[in-house]
């Protein structure tokens, strides 16, 4: 835009062209959902006028785009994030969860090796054990954000394929499921890619049903964790002491990158119980007393596979210790 250029005209196609004037819908007259629809009736013999169908119904929701600009793991502290997840309410209803599914628990880690307060705690994280599965249409919100937010627009283009294939294999109509405005999905939010390569029919009727299936549910999460290499009877993380912390050693790597003896010769008062051959990724949390150090070991890394946080990885943690009644730091 030039200097020169009108500004009554600009704003005028600001007007046109924004979302604003796409808030109804109609995502199918717009050349790139036309060529979208046109590459998956090429790779996946989709029907056209079927998909054209669909994207018209489908809507802009600004409030997806504001939700996905200011997520709680990047505006948050440990101090805040905490809040929202150690609650007492979440955890006694999750302890409920865990008795009421005691049975299916029981064989998910036998199968697949995680936990069961594990299992509940990431479905207590993301859904308040299947209570919110979210509000959004998945259709309106991978539609927003595939075409509409450009600094994802390419990964939201591959999960709306995922999702569109995903109910094509489930037999469900593209616009009926609900989830967040992430367009992630049923009791553990999978995203569409995910749903496809994770979940798993725990119950054997046919359908991998996470949407409304807690024993599908509780499968898909144990597997999901497994596959991503939990290690069966591994620890998770453990506190350290804040003295003698070597200067720079914390960041935002949580998959171990160095070990315990290593950050010992550097002078880190670790745990004296800890293998010196243990690989870990040194964590600072600002927590309610002040800074928190953790030592991340890989089963910590692998919860943080579901969720790239340390906020969310270690709510994670601290909601299944308080579920397993156990102690908050992790013993040897």
């Amino acid at each position: 835009m030039t200097r020169n250029f009108p500004i009554l005209i600009a704003l005028s196609l600001l007007i046109l062209t924004g979302p604003q004037a796409r808030a109804s819908g109609d995502y199918a007259s717009r050349p790139e959902v036309r060529a979208f629809v046109q590459e998956m009736v090429k790779d996946e013999g989709f029907d056209k006028d079927s998909l054209l169908a669909v994207f018209a119904d489908a809507n802009y929701e600004q409030s997806i785009i504001d939700a996905i600009s200011r997520p709680a793991e990047k505006v948050l502290t440990w101090k805040e994030y905490q809040d929202i997840f150690l609650t007492a309410k979440r955890v006694d209803e999750g302890k409920a969860f865990l008795r009421d599914n005691a049975q299916v628990l029981s064989r998910a880690q036998e199968k697949y090796g995680v936990p069961p307060e594990v299992v509940g705690a990431i479905i207590g994280v993301e859904t308040m054990y299947g209570r919110f599965r979210g509000k959004y249409r998945v259709i309106d919100a991978l539609s927003t954000l595939a075409f509409d937010y450009p600094p994802r627009a390419s990964f939201f283009r591959g999960e709306l394929k995922q999702f569109l294939l995903l109910a094509r294999e489930e037999k469900a109509s593209p616009e009926t499921p609900l989830g967040s405005y992430a367009g992630a999905m049923g009791y553990g939010q999978f995203i569409p890619s995910s749903y496809r390569h994770y979940a798993v029919d725990f119950d054997g009727d046919g359908f991998r049903d996470i949407w409304n299936n807690p024993v599908d549910a509780i499968g898909s999460v144990a597997n999901y964790l497994a596959v991503h290499g939990w290690e069966r009877g591994g620890p998770v993380t453990t506190q350290a002491s804040s003295h003698n912390a070597p200067e720079g050693v914390f960041g935002d790597e949580l998959e171990p990158s160095t070990t315990v003896g290593a950050l010992v010769d550097a002078g880190f008062d670790a745990p004296g119980d800890l293998p010196a051959d243990l690989g870990v990724a040194p964590i600072l949390l600002h927590g309610k007393a002040g800074p928190e150090y953790w030592l991340g070991f890989h089963n910590f890394y692998v919860i943080s596979r579901y969720n790239h946080s340390k906020l969310y990885a270690m709510a994670v943690y601290q909601l299944s210790r308080r579920l397993g009644e156990a102690p908050l730091v992790a013993s040897h």
